[in-house]
């Protein structure tokens, strides 16, 4: 049963606007690193202003950033970058709502049906470049707040929201407001979770090999080692490297047949289609297992690759190099016994929706920062499924917007003590 001022606070809540903002927030191309992202950063710091909300907004200091041994990497080039923070007042916030403003690039322009930074509506489904990852969640962030401030109840504690960057190369906007001093006594990030919470997520790293070769004339490649040929030794060692790992995992995962995946994305190699390459260079992501120090997750993938170029004759004195370049996404996870997981679940379901179970996702995420570094019990519940984020027609289901907005609204009336 709902009281009142619960009542009031949802029926607050704007669908129009909400939808309104989502579309806005599309339309900024605020790929990662981009003067796009920073400028979303001082049009959301505006609408939070409006929103009532004591708004930090600052310049981060890179040079110190990127010097501090806790720095989590990132793999996109930028010259600046900015933190937000809005809360309702002074003191240790009671809920913390963080949410990323970057995206990642369209990929192929053909494989979209519309401009991907349109935002159009198709049926039930608003589409476009970060409409699931995860503007969806950022604009119910600001929903949230919206209809605190509409409905006239007061908070017996501070909400804040966190809007952060670089989070798809790292996590940067992460660290730097969690260095800056910004707390609370749990957070929600409403990545796309299909209806379920996320209390627990992998890590994931992102490795570099570069494998050397013997350069020959392609006719006589007898006298030369391809890099390519050495290479697929060092793959097949991949392969089995990730069998081992996934061979026995967290209950969380249940269905999940792969949860920590090793990929190569990149792969070069050679100059010249007549010549033996003598060089190759991949790139790719290395899953970090539940509660895994990922510098012994490293030490597993170098040892493996060690031992595969041991075995080889060629590699035996010409060994590979391993490094770990851009982000490295360390595991989180949420206590099982903490109380915001059965405040969550009781706020989704007392909005009328199916009360959502608990699983970890395969994927890095802000939350192990919050977590771990920030000391603030973090979960994720938004709107939108995964499997859309980073794809052509990226989508979000509107009708899943408006529940998490919901959700979330009466949560935070509830951690935050709101009354009239």
């Amino acid at each position: 049963m709902l009281t009142p001022v619960e009542t009031r606070a949802l029926e607050a809540l704007d669908e129009q606007e909400l939808v309104a903002s989502l579309i806005e927030l599309i339309r900024v191309p605020s790929v990662t690193g981009t003067d796009a992202e920073s400028d979303l950063q001082h049009r959301h710091a505006e609408w939070l202003r409006t929103a009532g909300l004591d708004v930090d907004v600052w310049s981060l200091d890179l040079p110190s950033l990127l010097a501090d041994p806790a720095f989590p990497g990132l793999e996109a080039e930028r010259s600046e970058g900015y933190g937000l923070v809005g809360a309702t007042g002074d003191g240790v916030p009671a809920l913390v709502l963080c949410g990323h403003v970057d995206v990642v690039p369209i990929g192929d322009r053909a494989k979209w049906d519309h401009d991907p930074f349109s935002g159009w509506i198709d049926g039930t489904a608003l589409h476009g470049r970060g409409a699931c990852d995860m503007k969806s969640g950022v604009a119910v962030n600001l929903a949230v707040v919206r209809a605190l401030q509409r409905s006239g109840l007061r908070l017996e504690r501070p909400l804040a929201v966190h809007s952060v960057v670089s989070e798809e190369d790292g996590g940067l906007g992460a660290f730097a407001t969690l260095r800056r001093g910004h707390t609370g006594d749990v957070a929600v990030i409403p990545e796309p979770t299909s209806d379920r919470l996320v209390v627990a997520t992998a890590g994931a790293l992102t490795f570099r090999l570069v494998v050397p070769g013997k350069a020959a004339h392609g006719s006589t490649r007898h006298d030369g080692v391809s890099a390519l040929d050495a290479y697929v030794v060092l793959h097949r060692a991949m392969e089995e490297l990730e069998r081992r790992r996934n061979a026995d995992v967290d209950p969380l995962f249940a269905g999940n047949p792969v949860p920590y995946a090793i990929s190569v994305g990149t792969l070069h190699a050679g100059d010249w289609a007549s010549s033996v390459p003598d060089l190759l260079v991949a790139e790719g992501r290395y899953g970090v297992r539940l509660g895994e120090d990922p510098a012994d997750a490293r030490a597993a993938f170098e040892a493996t690759i060690a031992a595969a170029a041991a075995s080889d004759g060629w590699m035996r004195d010409n060994p590979p190099a391993v490094t770990w370049p851009g982000g490295q996404f360390g595991p989180g996870a949420l206590a099982p016994d903490h109380g915001l997981i059965d405040e969550m679940r009781a706020a989704v379901r007392d909005v009328g929706l199916p009360e959502p179970p608990s699983v970890a996702a395969p994927y890095g995420s802000d939350l192990r920062l919050y977590a771990g570094l920030g000391g603030i019990p973090t979960l994720h519940y938004g709107p939108g499924d995964v499997r859309f984020a980073h794809a052509p027609r990226e989508q979000v289901e509107l009708a899943e917007v408006f529940a998490a907005a919901r959700a979330l609204t009466l949560l935070a009336v509830r951690r935050c003590g709101a009354h009239l």
